[in-house]
């Protein structure tokens, strides 16, 4: 049987490969972003109680209503915006779900989206399965701020969607409220969607701000944005993210989102619609990964390893360059059967597979992981 790929240059996710890589060899995974620590007790004995009284049919196509409204709320504590919970926000199977619904919603074949590099792996995908076109502008080391210059040389009359991800997965580089305004003024007037991938929207360090994209009005109405409950709750396996957009472009979000997945797990919305109720619990996020990051940072000075700042997220970049000239795929191999620490080369966030001698861990681990993993580098 003959078959003809969508996806003829794609393979097996880089995450699969290294944390399978990770097992057989008994290595620390800090290459695969997941915590190894549980999360809230509270949280699994709500879950719990769903499960046990019955509640494991089929939940609304858009999500159970008590989460949409506590999304609500807490969408207007931390943005000072109170979208509509009947028609702005949507519940999706994890954030993955909610990125490639928006983008199949909207990109038609010919479609032009730009797309920062180094890249999350799903967007790239996505816009292909589409049938649009990714036109890539590269974030320079070591801070990888967005060179707004380029960004505006790009667009054109083609392009219908640019990708925002901040806090940035794999650099941790964040935007800022300058770089709204760039995005408003490149934008104004013209026909073009924003996705702003924001799910490590907790993680922002040494007291610095997540700005959102809902924070600005003239870019409410053109974005939707995207957060995950897995990141901020520990339950990366729940697989519970969601969008908020504006009536309009929710419409046509939930067109494609009723095909795609339907309806994320009923017991687990309801229990996090509770759970948020306790506004500490996302609150005081940034300051636990900040303590996370320091001590890996503090655990790795000893080492022959280069920290690249990192602003947010729970991943941490590293060169190698005074190390090693292996490319990063052979160091990232090398580093998890010679070494016993997994790691993801930075390259397989480019098309071109560049490689700046890089490689991201991530550290929301136990303290002991860290430390045992630092051990181990520190040695190199």
């Amino acid at each position: 049987m003959f078959i003809q790929s969508k996806l003829p240059q794609t393979g097996t996710t880089i995450f699969t490969v290294m944390s399978q890589l990770a097992q057989q060899h008994n290595a620390i995974n800090l290459a695969q972003g997941f915590p190894d620590f549980s999360c809230s007790q509270q949280l699994l004995e709500l879950a719990k109680k769903y499960l046990q009284k019955g509640w494991n049919q089929y939940a609304p196509m858009t999500g159970v209503m008590a989460l949409r409204e506590q999304i609500a709320e807490k969408t207007q504590l931390l943005y000072g915006f109170k979208p509509s919970a009947d028609t702005d926000i949507t519940i999706t199977c994890g954030a993955t779900e909610a990125c490639y619904t928006a983008i199949t919603s909207f990109v038609n074949p010919g479609d032009e989206v730009i797309v920062f590099e180094p890249a999350f792996d799903s967007y790239v995908p996505a816009i292909k399965l589409s049938g649009g076109i990714p036109v890539f502008v590269e974030l320079k080391y070591p801070d990888f701020q967005i060179p707004w210059q380029e960004v505006e040389a790009k667009i054109t009359a083609k392009t219908r969607m640019i990708i925002i991800n901040s806090p940035h997965n794999p650099t941790g580089s964040v935007i800022s409220a300058k770089d709204i305004l760039q995005l408003e003024k490149l934008t104004q007037n013209t026909n073009i969607i924003i996705l702003s991938d924001e799910v490590y929207e907790h993680m922002v360090f040494d007291g610095a701000t997540h700005f959102s994209l809902l924070k600005s009005e003239a870019l409410r109405e053109r974005t939707l944005v995207v957060y995950s409950f897995g990141k901020t709750f520990h339950v990366t396996g729940w697989r519970i993210g969601y969008c908020i957009a504006n009536q309009t472009l929710t419409k046509e979000f939930r067109i494609v989102h009723q095909y795609n997945t339907f309806c994320a797990p009923t017991p687990f919305q309801l229990a996090i619609a509770d759970f948020l109720t306790n506004q500490q619990e996302y609150l005081s996020l940034s300051d636990f990964y900040q303590t996370k990051r320091d001590y890996f940072l503090q655990l790795m000075s000893a080492s022959n390893f280069i920290a690249v700042p990192s602003a947010g997220t729970y991943f941490q970049l590293f060169s190698y360059k005074n190390i090693s000239d292996k490319s990063d795929r052979e160091m990232a191999l090398w580093l998890t059967r010679e070494v016993g620490v997994a790691a993801i080369p930075v390259s397989v966030f480019y098309h071109s597979d560049l490689d700046q001698k890089i490689v991201r861990f991530c550290f929301a681990k136990e303290n002991l992981t860290l430390e045992n993993a630092a051990q181990k580098l520190c040695r190199i």
